[in-house]
């Protein structure tokens, strides 16, 4: 699967035939990400560390906040897999 840098990259290639991605070995949860924000959070960071998040989701081309979401979705995933 090729690496997305931005929402747009992501809308073209759902655009192509997606048949060769797709097999057993690929496949991953729905992520939360796609399901509607009821809720909110209030988080206390380091300055330093948020300027490393936003730096980080800037380089991924994605707002900060849905970096977070992301980083802590697959948090998840990974602590269910042990």
């Amino acid at each position: 699967m090729p690496a997305l840098k931005s929402d747009e990259e992501a809308e073209k290639l759902l655009e192509k035939d997606l048949s060769d991605y797709i097999n057993a070995e690929n496949l991953e949860p729905f992520p939360f990400e796609f399901k509607p924000k009821q809720k909110s959070v209030n988080l206390r960071l380091s300055g330093e560390l948020l300027s490393a998040v936003r730096a980080a989701a800037k380089r991924r081309g994605i707002p900060y906040q849905r970096f977070i979401r992301q980083a802590l979705e697959l948090a998840l995933r990974r602590h269910d897999k042990r």
